[in-house]
């Protein structure tokens, strides 16, 4: 029998997690997290509360006037004169409703965990459409018999997923982030099973296959910039011609080249037919089941080490800035979710001396769709929860609106707090425009109001890309090296055939990197840039960047060399932590706080 919900939070309270020390590198506790997020993804009654909640809502009246002529129209052709029965209507005043809306325009669960990195924006299944009772969409062209039979089948269906699902969230909970639990270690068997298998393919053919393949990878390569090229001058017939050969030799699932190759050739042809911001909604809208949101967070987080390490390194951080001290104001930039927080609760309601006042402000950009600020709020309710269960006093407050639009002054802060300025990999989808010279670009703004918070510490986590130049070849090519290295890195850790992979490339990788190829102006949302160039926009800014705790980063080193593939790199540049694979930094984390001497200030 599965477990309940309150039984997963409860399972194997951890011991207390020090902070790390020099020569004693403390092994990360993650089970918290993971309690987390089972709570998170089981929690279903977001949607029931919407109708009651927002009953005057213009899309809801709409939608309800809608059909409520479907309902008339049929109505009137059977009742006798005419009559209308109106039992038959939508009604908000009634609670066992067959039809409620779902919204259908926010980002799809998938990217709530994959997304380059970064806390995701919601977690829950959308999908546009008429839900029945059940939570099920249901077709008008169907009786209520075959409707009935199919949800029979449905609910079991979902029942056997849910139970699988709980199965592999118990053997998380238990093992944390070890490296070889359940599922991962069935995975690597594969993986080793599938690299002898080419090895031997590879001995087979001789000296001559392997210098064939290292040509069919090469053109890849080369096609791709040339059709690049041709998509650039609108030479369509050659971008056309060109487009086929990629399409031929591509796959999503071959290996890492070939799936490159499989992505960008999507963008092109949409930037080509001018859909780029059509395909791009079309990806970030998919619907992806618990199930498999499930097992493929699970898959990333035990084989890419970049979130963790980040979310280490931040809590880390917070634990030794509050130290002694009995308030704590954590200001995060960007939607919260709130899985990586737990860890961090747990630790200071374990610490000597009783656990700090924590207050929580999120700072997100209005989202599309009914009620975004509702599923934040309800991220508040679940961490409160947390909160409670360890006896950490604790206060959370959601603002919506623009990151740049939000001043220092309205946030009310308390001069006993120590407070921090989280943003872990946020500001990269933020306009950088520096060529307004009438007006400051977003960036600067909100770097500002930073500098104008004067916090403690302010830990900025960053993607490290150069591809967002204004010139289209040149942000493309350095795409192609990006991307390239991010599929590499899958390919190496993970079988080619294992479903769950693909997800994460499409709904990870594959959508940032069409964005950035397909799209063009404010409909190009993927505008990361490498940390030097952020180190320098941070001083500008009057940020004064801060020494890393030599133990800390000796912490990180450890996690992965113990826990990740040997590919994966973890050094350190210009008080940067830098993680990477085979040599290519992909992202960085910093610390900073206000420049006391500095009496420049971005206006």
């Amino acid at each position: 029998m599965a477990a309940t919900r309150e039984e997963l939070l409860g399972v194997a309270e951890p011991a207390p997690l020090p902070p790390p020390t020099h020569g004693d590198s403390q092994k990360p506790q993650n089970d918290l997290s993971l309690a987390y997020i089972v709570r998170m993804l089981m929690e279903d009654d977001t949607v029931d509360t919407f109708p009651d909640q927002y009953p005057d809502h213009p899309k809801l009246l709409q939608a309800e006037q809608n059909f409520a002529q479907i309902l008339s129209a049929a109505n009137i052709t059977s009742a006798p004169g005419g009559a209308l029965d109106t039992a038959l209507l939508p009604s908000r005043d009634n609670n066992n409703n067959n039809s409620t809306l779902f919204p259908g325009e926010n980002s799809s669960t998938s990217k709530a965990f994959f997304k380059g990195m970064v806390d995701a924006s919601m977690l829950l299944p959308r999908d546009n459409g008429v839900l029945d009772g059940r939570g099920y969409k249901k077709r008008f062209d169907m009786d209520d018999e075959t409707e009935a039979g199919r949800g029979r089948g449905r609910s079991r269906t979902d029942s056997e997923e849910e139970d699988t699902a709980l199965k592999m969230l118990d053997r998380l909970i238990l093992n944390g982030y070890d490296k070889y639990p359940g599922e991962m270690q069935d995975v690597l068997i594969t993986l080793d099973k599938e690299k002898n298998a080419t090895q031997k393919r590879i001995r087979w053919r001789g000296r001559g296959g392997a210098r064939q393949t290292e040509t069919t990878v090469t053109d890849l390569e080369t096609l791709l910039i040339r059709c690049a090229e041709s998509v650039s001058r609108n030479d369509r017939h050659s971008a056309i011609e060109v487009l086929e050969r990629i399409k031929r030799y591509s796959s999503p699932r071959g290996d890492a080249r070939q799936r490159v190759a499989y992505y960008f050739a999507q963008g092109l042809e949409a930037r080509l037919a001018g859909t780029g911001s059509e395909l791009y909604r079309s990806l970030v809208g998919k619907h992806t089941s618990t199930l498999e949101l499930v097992q493929a967070y699970h898959l990333q987080m035990a084989t890419c080490c970049f979130v963790n390490v980040a979310s280490l390194f931040s809590n880390y951080t917070i634990y030794n800035a509050v130290a002694g001290r009995r308030k704590l104001h954590i200001v995060h930039y960007g939607i919260i979710t709130g899985y990586k927080w737990p860890e961090l609760i747990q630790r200071l309601a374990d610490r000597e001396g009783g656990p700090p006042e924590v207050r929580f402000t999120t700072i997100n950009n209005p989202q599309p769709g009914f009620c975004p600020a509702e599923l934040i709020k309800e991220a508040g309710h679940r961490l409160s929860a947390c909160a409670s269960k360890f006896g950490v006093p604790f206060k959370f407050h959601a603002v919506a609106a623009k990151l740049e639009s939000v001043q220092a002054e309205d946030l009310h802060f308390d001069p006993d707090e120590v407070l921090i300025v989280h943003s872990l990999f946020q500001f990269r989808t933020m306009l950088d425009d520096n060529l307004t010279g009438d007006k400051v670009n977003p960036r600067d703004m909100v770097l500002n109001t930073i500098r104008k918070m004067k916090p403690s510490v302010f830990v900025h986590a960053v993607v490290n890309g150069s591809y967002s130049a204004a010139l289209f070849m040149t942000r493309f090519r350095q795409a192609l090296y990006y991307f390239t290295a991010l599929f590499d890195m899958m390919d190496t850790a993970i079988p080619r055939g294992n479903d769950k992979r693909m997800l994460v490339e499409r709904d990870s990788f594959a959508w940032s990197a069409i964005n950035m190829i397909a799209c063009e102006g404010t409909d190009r949302v993927e505008r990361p840039q490498n940390y030097r160039e952020w180190q320098a926009q941070n001083q500008r800014a009057g940020l004064r960047q801060l020494p890393l705790d030599c133990d800390i980063v000796l912490s990180l080193k450890d996690e992965v060399k113990n826990k990740y593939h040997t590919h994966f790199m973890v050094y350190e540049d210009h008080r940067w932590v830098l993680q990477g694979w085979k040599g290519r930094v992909l992202c960085a984390l910093a610390t900073w706080t206000v420049d006391d001497t500095s009496a420049s200030e971005v206006t």
